[in-house]
């Protein structure tokens, strides 16, 4: 008897390319920590716990790479992209005909990185109190994906006695990619595993070391309204901003010398814009040193000391200072295009603005001392690009039935509360503000009510984006719109879809997270 591999060749061997490409689909819609879940509530709400006082220490790693370690380049044209058609080179230090370079990430996949003119940071800031430890984590970068804090916190032994790390981004599209979209090539990978490596080694050092230096602390709380004018444009209607700036001081006990201060609003980190080369971390670095180190006069500020960590707030919608013109603090001057020199002068504006109000009449001294935390893993509807990205592992990589695995957070720290939204969420989901303009591609009322805002119960409410993953933009879904005719009598569909999960992802994540804060209140 003939076997039937050599009775039917042509069919055998489809069948062991059907069985190989099943194979490898799945391989890549597995993921990693396929089976990692946090669902965490500590203390819970009516346990009974001995309050102390609250101890806050501070760990700061550089996450800048080393340049000398890559490929160098020539930008014939000056226009800060890679071209070997217009007269770029590079010089091929390593020998093995590729160009390895340090890809910035945030406005195209070609911008080879020239130099460093800032350092970039992993900060960690740590709080315990009442048997709790959070740490929270601000990142230079443009976003990373859950599955590398997941890798991150698996690194971290358990005898530090950590319950919750919670990270951030800041957006900043002057430092490298770490998503791996802007790496020159999607599908030839480009991307440099390395220095993702690197930056998770360095979260896991500062970590380490902000825990290490807990020590008591005092508590200043403030908060204020940045103005719309010369900080912040929002460039896709309807007009709604994230304009309320929240600001922490803690202060070493029994002196008046500062451990950090904690900074959140929502603002795009672009200021250099697309031709920029070198790598920075915009008007981040001039804000936060400004608040450590002062601002020299004219309408100067004086210097808090310690360390200032920005967390990223909401920047859908979205909130940019491209096209903002900054004026400078002597009056005189003003900048609209990408630059240095408007980078900062928007820092600087912020860091007045910043100790301006934590030494101003409203701030005021933190009574309640409790540490608690609340943490969810949740599964995000995902469509589209991303989907399909998703599903063969090359962006975001773990398929779950049509979803994304992300994560939200509810964090107390005393008379501050913190939720976290797992992307760049739209202003109007968590201050309020969702529209159901005609002409959108869903007849719907607005999906993402009540605004996420109204629910925190804390004297300071921050909404921290880009937390814990970085799932694009989270779209209203009554404000969705690819299909003609389009809302608000435009002629093209406004900008944002195109780099969102899909038009069910913000309700989602809106849902989820009124459950969490919901569940952390006791409710």
């Amino acid at each position: 008897m003939i076997p039937a591999c050599r009775r039917h060749p042509i069919l055998s061997t489809l069948a062991v390319l059907v069985l190989l490409v099943v194979f490898f689909l799945v391989h890549r819609a597995w993921g990693p920590y396929r089976f990692y879940r946090v669902d965490l509530l500590k203390p819970k709400p009516g346990e009974k716990v001995e309050v102390g006082n609250l101890e806050v220490g501070v760990g700061l790693r550089d996450i800048t790479p080393d340049l000398s370690k890559y490929d160098t380049w020539t930008d014939a044209d000056g226009d800060a992209e890679y071209d070997p058609e217009k007269g770029d080179t590079y010089s091929d230090r390593n020998g093995n005909g590729r160009f390895d370079a340090v890809w910035i990430a945030g406005f195209g996949n070609n911008r080879p990185a020239q130099g460093i003119h800032d350092p970039l940071w992993a900060r960690a800031i740590a709080f315990r109190n009442n048997g709790v430890t959070v740490v929270l984590v601000t990142l230079d970068s443009i976003g990373i994906f859950h599955e590398a804090f997941i890798n991150i916190r698996k690194r971290l032994s358990p005898s530090l006695g950590i319950d919750h790390v919670m990270f951030s981004c800041t957006h900043n599209h002057e430092a490298p990619d770490t998503m791996g979209i802007w790496s020159y090539s999607v599908i030839w990978d480009y991307f440099d595993h390395g220095y993702l490596e690197l930056v998770k080694g360095r979260c896991v050092e500062a970590i380490i070391e902000a825990v290490s230096k807990l020590a008591p602390v005092d508590t200043v709380l403030a908060q204020t309204e940045v103005p719309v004018e010369g900080f912040v444009d929002d460039s896709r209607l309807p007009l709604v901003y994230d304009n309320t700036l929240c600001c922490a001081r803690f202060i070493r006990k029994g002196t008046d010398e500062t451990v950090a201060t904690m900074l959140e609003w929502g603002n795009h980190v672009e200021t250099l814009a697309s031709r920029n080369g070198l790598l920075t971390s915009d008007f981040a670095h001039y804000w936060r040193e400004g608040v450590e180190k002062g601002v020299p006069d004219p309408n100067g500020c004086a210097a808090l000391g310690g360390a200032c960590l920005y967390f990223q707030g909401q920047v859908g919608g979205l909130m940019t200072q491209l096209h903002t013109t900054v004026p400078h603090r002597d009056g005189q001057q003003s900048f609209r295009e990408g630059s240095f020199e408007k980078a900062q002068a928007l820092g600087e504006n912020l860091a007045v603005l910043s100790v301006n109000t934590l030494q101003g009449d409203t701030a005021w001294r933190m009574e309640d001392q409790k540490v608690s935390v609340a943490a969810k893993t949740i599964f995000v509807p995902m469509s589209g690009l991303m989907h399909l990205a998703g599903f063969l592992g090359l962006v975001h990589p773990g398929w779950f039935w049509g979803h994304g695995r992300s994560e939200v957070n509810v964090i107390r720290i005393g008379e501050m509360e913190i939720l976290t939204v797992p992307g760049e969420l739209y202003p109007e989901i968590g201050n309020g503000g969702v529209e159901a303009p005609e002409g959108a591609d869903f007849a719907c009322a607005p999906v993402e009510v009540p605004p996420l805002r109204s629910k925190m119960t804390g004297k300071l409410n921050l909404i921290v984006g880009l937390a814990n993953d970085e799932l694009g933009y989270f779209v209203p879904k009554s404000q969705w719109d690819v299909k003609p005719p389009f809302a608000y009598g435009k002629k093209k569909a406004q900008y944002g879809e195109v780099n969102s999960p899909g038009p069910d992802a913000a309700a989602a994540v809106h849902r989820e997270a009124l459950a969490l804060l919901a569940r952390a209140h006791g409710e």
